[in-house]
């Protein structure tokens, strides 16, 4: 996060000074921890903007996980270094800088998926679903690289058990019809 300050000089000329707050990542929490113990973690190693434990919106409870905000950019490299693998209650946390997500609705490479034995859309995942392409359905190829069985074998679409239009696909790949 940045804060942005406008100073307005005798002469009326602008001064911008710009300011970078850390965001940190704070896993594997205790499900019991409160907010301000957590802040109180961190600042032990500098100034801390902001604590905030993640909990579910229905029940309330605690993710086990959160975020810290600190402005100075050293306190907190040190507060990752010195806390990251620290135990707490018993659990051992995971400390590091959190990368914002791109608010232009890009993902991350990899892709998403479809559900089970679905194709992929550039990546794939998850139980036998093939990598790459589009695709979706129960057994249905995906574009460039679908099916269970992945590869680069795999169709466009596909119905139940049916192969996709790019050189088969299906839920074994190969070369199948495109249409029963």
């Amino acid at each position: 996060m940045q804060l942005i300050f406008i100073i307005f000089t005798t002469d009326y000329l602008p001064l911008i000074l710009v300011t970078v707050i850390m965001n940190i990542f704070v896993g594997s929490l205790p499900f019991s921890l409160e907010e301000a113990e957590l802040k109180g973690f961190f600042e032990e190693y500098g100034e801390v903007a902001s604590a905030r434990i993640i909990t579910d919106k229905f029940s309330g409870r605690s993710k086990g996980f959160g975020f810290i905000e600190m402005p100075n950019d050293e306190e907190a490299k040190k507060a990752i270094e010195e806390l990251n693998g620290a135990e707490v209650d018993g659990r051992t946390i995971v400390v590091n800088e959190s990368i914002e997500k791109p608010k232009d609705g890009t993902r991350r490479p990899g892709g998403g998926g479809g559900g089970f034995n679905r194709g992929g859309s550039g990546g794939g995942g998850g139980f036998n679903r093939g990598a790459g392409g589009g695709g979706g359905g129960y057994n249905r190829g995906g574009g460039a690289g679908g099916g269970d069985r992945g590869g680069d074998r795999g169709g466009d679409r596909g119905g139940f058990n049916r192969g996709g239009s790019s050189a088969g696909g299906g839920d074994r790949g190969g070369s199948r019809r495109a249409s029963y």
